[in-house]
């Protein structure tokens, strides 16, 4: 799987999120029930001082690699801390490798994960993130950028 070594700014996400794990499959059900509510629940909605129209899917808090717990968010760019019941979290300036897919928003980006955690990448485990280009109406048809947190 192909990636480019990128420089990256600081940005503060705001969104809602949760603490998972990708033991027996934990994780899968906890993000999609994190973006229903971002989406269907209006907290997407409540978020004040967007950036742009991309949204983020963070992963942060890391108690170990990729098979330990971490917490998860879901949400968007902003320019400074939002509502109250609305989450923020720092995304550290930094190298990161940045990886570009396209497809389907849920098995593109779980087949992208898959072929990561395998990948001989040198990973700080700090903040790893996913972000929605949302340049198309086609959910089928979506190009993502994730970015992990390099040494």
């Amino acid at each position: 799987m192909e990636y480019e070594i990128v420089e990256l700014e600081e940005k503060i996400v705001a969104g809602i999120g949760t603490r998972t794990t990708n033991e027996e499959g934990k994780s899968i059900q906890d993000i999609a029930n994190v973006w229903q509510k971002l989406f269907a629940e209006g907290a997407y909605d409540k978020i004040s001082n967007k950036q742009n129209h991309k949204t983020i899917g963070l992963y942060t808090e890391y108690e170990g690699d990729y098979t330990q717990p971490y917490y998860f968010m879901a949400g968007c760019e902003v320019s400074k801390a939002s509502a109250k019941d609305i989450a923020t979290k720092i995304i550290p300036k930094g190298r990161y490798a940045k990886f570009v897919i396209t497809g389907d928003v849920q098995n593109s980006v779980g087949q992208a994960w898959a072929k990561i955690w395998n990948m001989d990448l040198p990973r700080k485990y700090r903040c790893d993130f996913e972000e929605y280009q949302n340049n198309s109406e086609d959910m089928q048809n979506q190009e993502i950028h994730i970015y992990i947190a390099i040494l």
